[in-house]
């Protein structure tokens, strides 16, 4: 019988001794997206039997088990213990803890609780499984994902593969930019949901091993020395629980969304767009959506044992802006034309505050650093903060923090040079890229021994590209959207390469 055979009927090789560094990824990553379809099919198609069946030969299958190792030793949090204390980084440990992998007798350890700051202030709690737990966890993430997928609301972005941030913005612009768009949004935050979800709920609607998942929820957590039940909720930390969240939060848009084509809900413009635990709904009038489906949205959420956040749920007239994600959107008065108005999407206020306090911590930090380290602590924020908000109305935004950071740039230099002046700082650390002579450079060591130039990157190196939505019934485990997914793959190929052949490119590593 062969390997994959074996596999197939959940069994594993007679040889114990997995050579580990040469596994056939390839084969082992397409056997279990095979399984991954037929369980979204099975799912789409309501044979809620065959799903069971399936999920239990993937949850079963050797070539399961490897990958789920192969996931949760190959991510950062890969190095990081559970309350054991066990990591594994070598191959003969990730290779039996394949066989570890087992329902029978499987019994899960407490999480270890750590607390990490909120942007908000506070802390929120951290709970992280042993790597047994989360190869166990990451296995049934594979058999679950593909039924959370079918499951989940068309305009839903959080937790979801293929799917981000920037999706659920460009939503938002469809069905507020027009101008007979809905100009009322209720502004929606689920009070601690991965806390508070109830656990009757997960176990009565989630379909999986209702066994395995009553000890994920069940594990409890340990806290100096000390183990704490947990009775609602889904552990932040753990791998599956956004998926659960996912499910838990998956049907409000059917609920709270009438159908358009039935005359008495016409003109009431309603539109739902989640990520995750924060949302926005659209409506034709603030009554609307007050009396209609602020306590529509209030009882769904009830069954699963969630509230809506009193604080931050609200509601808010187009013309006075509302935050979504760290975006604002606002209409304003087109000049020139009566009555008319238009939609512009930014970076929120607060979000801009806090890249350039947080890039002035990092200065701040680097006084005594070499100018490369300076350089390599600054680039990834600059890149990751100014990519996220390329799809909106943020060139005066990055103009505005380049701005700033150059002034911070520059008291650094003279922090570290007293006795200079602006001439001598603006010589040494600040060269010409491209025309602009305002770029911080070190200058750097390659591989062959030569003198590299290292340049910081700047807000507006980054392009303004509008982002394109993806199809909401798009999902990765229908075969149907292979061609349209690999279509959006090409999309970004090409935008990377644009970026490519600025000539900065290498110069940021």
């Amino acid at each position: 019988m062969t390997e994959l055979n074996k596999s197939i009927t959940g069994a594993s090789p007679d040889n114990r001794e997995i050579d580990w560094d040469n596994l056939n990824w390839s084969v082992i990553k397409q056997f279990v997206f095979r399984i991954q379809c037929r369980i979204a099919k099975a799912e789409r198609e309501g044979k809620r039997g065959k799903v069971e069946a399936l999920q239990r030969i993937l949850s079963t299958s050797f070539y399961g088990k490897c990958l789920a190792v192969k996931k949760i030793t190959d991510n950062k949090g890969g190095k990081t213990p559970g309350v054991d204390k066990v990591c594994w980084s070598t191959s003969l440990q990730k290779a039996k803890a394949v066989f570890t992998l087992k329902r029978k007798g499987y019994k899960p350890m407490p999480l270890r609780r750590i607390y990490i700051d909120k942007k908000s202030g506070g802390k929120r709690p951290l709970s992280i499984p042993t790597l047994k737990d989360r190869a166990m966890q990451s296995l049934w993430h594979m058999a679950l994902s593909p039924v959370a997928e079918e499951r989940a609301d068309p305009n839903a972005y959080g937790f979801r593969p293929k799917r981000c941030v920037q999706d659920a913005i460009e939503k938002g612009f469809n069905v507020l930019s027009r101008r007979n768009s809905a100009q009322w949004v209720l502004e929606v935050d689920i009070h601690k949901c991965f806390d508070l979800i109830d656990h009757n709920w997960l176990l009565k609607n989630v379909p999986m091993d209702k066994q395995i998942l009553g000890k994920f929820l069940k594990a409890g957590f340990m806290e100096k020395g000390k183990v704490h039940p947990t009775d609602l909720g889904t552990p932040q930390g753990g791998i599956i629980s956004p998926t659960l969240a996912l499910m838990a939060l998956s049907g409000i848009e059917k609920e709270v969304t009438p159908n358009k084509n039935l005359p008495k809900h016409r003109g009431k413009k309603i539109n739902s767009i989640f990520y995750a635990d924060d949302g926005i709904i659209t409506g034709a009038s603030k009554e609307l959506l007050e009396n209609e489906v602020k306590p529509k949205l209030e009882s769904v959420l009830k069954e699963r044992g969630l509230t809506l956040s009193i604080k931050k749920t609200k509601i808010t007239h187009i013309n006075d802006g509302f935050n979504f994600l760290g975006f604002n959107f606002k209409k304003y008065k087109k000049r020139g034309i009566k009555d008319a108005q238009v939609l512009l999407i930014k970076p929120s206020k607060e979000n801009v505050i806090s890249i350039k306090r947080h890039l002035k911590s990092v200065i701040k930090k680097c006084i005594a650093l070499p100018t490369y380290k300076l350089i390599h602590a600054l680039n990834p924020k600059i890149i990751g903060w100014s990519n996220y908000y390329k799809g909106a109305i943020s060139s005066k935004t990055f103009s505005n923090v380049d701005n700033e950071l150059f002034n911070k740039l520059l008291k650094w230099g003279y922090k570290r040079h007293a006795r200079k002046g602006k001439r001598w700082i603006v010589s040494k650390y600040f060269t010409q890229v491209k025309g602009d002579h305002w770029r911080f450079h070190a200058t750097i060591k390659d591989k062959s021994d030569q003198d590299k130039p290292l340049i910081l990157r700047n807000m507006q190196d980054t392009k303004i590209w509008r982002h394109t939505k993806i199809k909401a019934a798009a999902t990765p485990f229908n075969p149907e959207f292979k061609d349209y997914f690999d279509a959006r793959k090409r999309s970004l190929q090409r935008w990377r390469k644009t970026i490519q052949k600025s000539g900065l490119a290498g110069q940021f590593d």
